[in-house]
């Protein structure tokens, strides 16, 4: 009745492809579908919205309350601002959606349409805008300026100390 030890030689065969370089797990591709569309900020544009219940409620280390109130208080937090939030989501997001859709539509609309044109408008115009104008400031401002600089010219003033 010895022991008796028997070595197994055990292979797993993979292909490249399906093989995770990343250190992530494996996913078929329905579930990597479902994870891509879980992410609803892929921009991080609200990033600075991530918070929690101890970065708005925090007692310093001499003043603490009772465990259970801070048990409590955390866990009613974290469900008002859940319910609060998806409450909110349910009335406002499909009307609000519209309104911002509607006044991004007529910016662009706007933008497209007016803003654009009348700038490259402007920008063919203003060569010849800028020759008259320096005709015109050369025929009667600049004489004008000039004479009313000769006639100060002439002027001295003296200051005396009494």
């Amino acid at each position: 009745m010895g022991l008796e030890t028997e070595k197994v030689d055990t292979r797993i065969f993979m292909d490249d492809d399906n093989f995770p370089r990343s250190g992530s797990p494996a996913l078929s591709e329905a579930e990597k579908g479902a994870e891509d569309e879980l992410d609803r900020d892929p921009h991080r544009m609200n990033a600075h919205l991530q918070l929690g219940f101890e970065d708005v409620i925090a007692e310093p280390e001499l003043t603490h309350s009772f465990d259970k109130v801070w048990i409590c208080s955390h866990a009613l937090f974290e469900l008002s601002k859940y319910v609060i939030y998806k409450l909110l989501t349910l009335v406002l997001a499909i009307p609000l959606a519209l309104v911002v859709g509607v006044i991004f539509a007529a910016l662009s609309c706007l933008h497209i349409w007016i803003v654009v044109p009348f700038v490259k408008t402007c920008l063919m115009i203003l060569p010849s805008m800028q020759t008259i104008w320096k005709s015109l400031t050369d025929v009667f401002i600049v004489p004008f300026f000039q004479s009313i600089g000769r006639c100060f010219a002439m002027v001295n003033i003296r200051l005396d100390q009494e």
